[in-house]
């Protein structure tokens, strides 16, 4: 078998596997739109409850975005900051905040954030987990104080554990 043949059978191979560890595990591939429109939902009515502006991101599982809202009037350079939020979130599955916490000089991961093609490691990310745990997406939430985002992040996020 040449090179070429053996590349595109490990293609094959590989893709084969994808596809039925995919089919074994029911297709789901993480969030729905139906649940990400829900989470959106569920933080926009927070911020609007703050009295914020927000960029509201949601990541399915692979960290595709899935839903995305930009509250009339709520910063433009905020857009791409929420969505790398919840990119970030997705990637490591764990909170933006904890990660920068992790990212400080003389952390085991500073630097970090140079990494993905850029990555946010201050609040307003947030893994979003089933009612069993298992990590189906992310929300990313930018647009006030970091404070204010995770507030906004967490209350998207814990629709999903009604």
């Amino acid at each position: 078998m040449n090179y070429q043949a053996k590349v595109l059978f490990a293609v094959m191979l590989s893709l084969a596997m994808l596809f039925s560890a995919n089919a074994f595990a029911g297709g789901n591939v993480g969030i729905t739109l139906d649940q990400a429109s829900a989470v959106v939902a569920a933080a926009k009515a927070k911020a609007e409850k703050q009295g914020t502006l927000m960029n509201i991101a949601v990541v399915d599982a692979g960290a595709n975005l899935t839903a995305f809202v930009r509250m009339d009037g709520a910063f433009l350079g905020s857009v791409d900051i929420a969505i790398k939020k919840a990119k970030t979130a997705r990637f490591f599955n764990m909170p933006t905040g904890k990660l920068g916490e992790l990212a400080q000089p003389g952390k085991p991961l500073f630097n970090i954030e140079f990494s993905n093609g850029g990555l946010i490691t201050f609040p307003g990310g947030v893994p979003i987990k089933d009612k069993t745990g298992n990590v189906i997406g992310a929300i990313g939430v930018s647009g006030s104080s970091v404070e204010n985002d995770n507030e906004v992040a967490m209350a998207g996020a814990a629709v999903m554990l009604k």
